[in-house]
């Protein structure tokens, strides 16, 4: 495992930098486009993500072990060539089902037992599965299998779960640089992030960074965080364990979030994220905007010729109305969940970059204050003004 991070400028402990990959440089802090099943819901094309400004797609290990199998994946050439996506992608690593499936899974120090949620078949993955599956995928930046405990479990399993996490994490490095030897691998230039664990227990969190900072991986990231726990407590979290996590590596919070999330993020020294929401919000006529988020489906824009947002540049305000793409939705026509999801998309990835330039220029704090009390009048729904 080889990358090259670089730092270009900090404001405090905000960082603006770029991670050189095999599939090319990604400029940090980066929002990655989720399409779980490798592709994004609501009939988005890589070739619209090209064209929307997306530098990362995330897909999922355990979604695509299951359908259409990694060695399918492998067979075809591995995922990039699978899906005409020459940017770089991140796989999660399946950990995020061990939490999110609870009712279907069997965990022990080899790895987890899984019922498949497709067809009930029994599927077992631990680290070395979990490495050789996204091996098979070929994707740029694998991510180490862990275990999500619940962020209000108890403090004796959260210790438990996370001391299981640590030895996890020795043995996906070992499989990932075994893997990455083989002649034939798909990407041999394949990328590992560790994963801070540990609930809403900071001394937890703190010790575990400290463990894992010691393997020198590629990057690292935080999770189990966005998954019960208050914005207050995630943020004191970040304030907290961040710190104590590599400053030269990339520094990735998973599953996170809302365009506030984000922006307080940066602001505690976060590289990369990714969340469902843009996608899912637009899918339900969802739509964020500068000046709050509004709903589509509300009456007020049946006769609204206005675009989603005035001066955006996305495929649907270049060309169509707020009431067009109401009717659309309504009808349940798969170009107005098309449209949309394009739209909050295009809004994240926009912001990204504007978030790179003020940090470039030295006033990300501004920025930041100015975004939010902009994006503060609709957050609801969506003001008469909007």
């Amino acid at each position: 495992m080889s990358s090259s991070y670089h730092i270009i400028q900090r404001e405090g402990r905000a960082k603006r930098a770029e991670l050189r990959t095999v599939h090319g440089v990604i400029q940090t802090p980066v929002f990655m486009n989720v399409g779980t099943a490798a592709a994004i819901k609501g009939a988005v094309s890589t070739q619209d993500l090209e064209q929307i400004g997306t530098q990362v797609e995330l897909s999922n290990t355990y979604h695509l072990h299951v359908r259409p199998g990694d060695e399918v994946i492998r067979a075809l050439g591995g995922l990039h060539r699978f899906m005409s996506w020459d940017r770089p992608i991140l796989t999660d690593s399946g950990g995020f089902q061990v939490f999110s499936l609870a009712g279907l899974r069997k965990i022990r120090e080899e790895g987890v037992s899984f019922r498949s949620h497709i067809d009930g078949r029994r599927i077992f993955m631990g680290p070395e599965e979990s490495m050789r599956i996204q091996s098979n995928l070929g994707s740029t930046i694998a991510m180490a299998f862990d275990e999500c405990p619940p962020s209000k479990a108890d403090r004796g399993y959260v210790q438990e779960s996370v001391d299981r996490t640590a030895r996890w994490l020795v043995r996906c490095k070992r499989e990932m640089e075994r893997l990455n030897g083989l002649e034939d691998t798909v990407n041999p230039g394949q990328l590992l992030f560790g994963i801070n664990q540990g609930g809403v227990y900071e001394d937890i969190r703190i010790e575990h960074a400290k463990r894992i900072s010691e393997l020198d991986m590629d990057g690292y990231a935080v999770g189990g965080l966005a998954v019960g726990e208050t914005h207050e407590e995630m943020y004191h979290i970040l304030d907290r364990v961040v710190p104590y996590l590599p400053s030269d590596k990339p520094t990735y919070l998973m599953g996170v979030g809302t365009p506030a999330n984000i922006l307080e993020g940066v602001e505690r020294g976060v590289d990369f994220f990714d969340c469902v929401y843009p996608s899912r919000n637009g899918r339900h006529g969802h739509l964020y905007t500068n000046r709050g988020r509004i709903n589509l489906f509300n009456a007020r824009y049946e006769l609204d010729e206005r675009p989603i947002e005035e001066g955006c540049g996305c495929p649907a305000c270049r060309r169509y109305s707020r009431a067009y793409i109401r009717h659309l939705l309504k009808a349940g026509e798969m170009l107005g969940m098309r449209l949309c999801v394009l739209h909050n998309l295009y809004f994240y990835n926009t912001m990204m970059a504007e978030i790179r330039q003020a940090l470039e220029e030295g006033r990300f704090a501004s920025y930041k204050k100015a975004k939010l009390e902009g994006m503060a009048g609709g957050q609801s729904g969506g003001s008469g003004q909007i």
